[in-house]
């Protein structure tokens, strides 16, 4: 018999039309989850079209700019009147963006900023009052990388950015240790994503490369020899989902 390790939970997913969020929701829905899937457009992949045939009962798909924050307070009002308060959150919205320092002007540092901080510790904080106003515990799960660990001379603001994800989850880990709400963080190394054709771009631009020379290099410097796929880091989200990560 299989064992859903997550039944009857409730999973918010953001940025989950595709890449590393599209195959956590699949994780969880597999396991037994009821996930509200959100991306920044209002229609959804082929891929996430897909996931609603396989499990019609267990997934709704929504579009939201997380960085409203009235509008993410609404929907998750609704996701929680519909299907019951948000045990879990995945907080994987986030975007990319890159230049030399010099170069790196006020309107890129906002928009990073406005999603893969502000965004990440709203959306953090509305979910973590509906488990605390609830009296339930539960577990959030940001989206770091790699490149918050360490600073990169063309990408100054997505590495500050992510940097500020992992001292929020700590923060956050703190001080919701006393309502048994776990909180931690993912911090992929460089995964395979639709993202790459973007990334990959911009370091063809500025360092000179020709397209997929970047991609191909940054695959080989990893110790397996390969780029990870957004299912890796699913295995890992659905560990720190399930109550083996207590």
């Amino acid at each position: 018999m299989i064992v859903q390790r997550l039944k009857g939970q409730h999973a918010l997913v953001t940025g989950a039309n595709g890449g590393i969020g599209l195959a956590i929701t699949e994780a969880y829905l597999t396991e037994g989850a009821y996930c509200t899937s959100v991306d920044l457009s209002t229609t959804a992949s082929a891929e996430m079209q897909a996931l609603q045939t396989r499990f019609p009962e267990q997934l709704h798909y929504q579009a939201l700019d997380i960085t409203n924050i009235q509008a993410v307070q609404a929907l998750v009002n609704q996701a929680s009147a519909a299907q019951g308060v948000i045990d879990i959150l995945v907080n994987n919205a986030a975007l990319f963006d890159m230049a030399p320092l010099l170069e790196s002007h006020e309107a890129m540092y906002d928009k990073l900023f406005a999603v893969n901080v502000k965004g990440m510790f709203f959306t953090m904080q509305v979910v973590l009052q509906g488990l605390v106003d609830a009296g339930k515990t539960g577990s959030i799960i940001n989206l770091s990388s790699q490149a918050g660990r360490r600073g990169e001379a063309l990408v100054s603001h997505y590495c500050a950015s992510k940097a500020a994800v992992i001292s929020y989850t700590q923060s956050a880990a703190l001080a919701m240790a006393p309502h048994g709400i776990r909180v931690n963080a993912i911090s992929p190394g460089v995964i395979d994503t639709p993202m790459w054709a973007h990334v990959d771009g911009l370091f063809a631009k500025y360092e000179g490369l020709q397209k997929g020379e970047k991609k191909i290099a940054v695959g080989k410097a990893v110790p397996l020899g390969r780029m990870g796929f957004p299912q890796d880091v699913a295995g890992a989200a659905v560990f720190l989902a399930s109550s083996e990560s207590a």
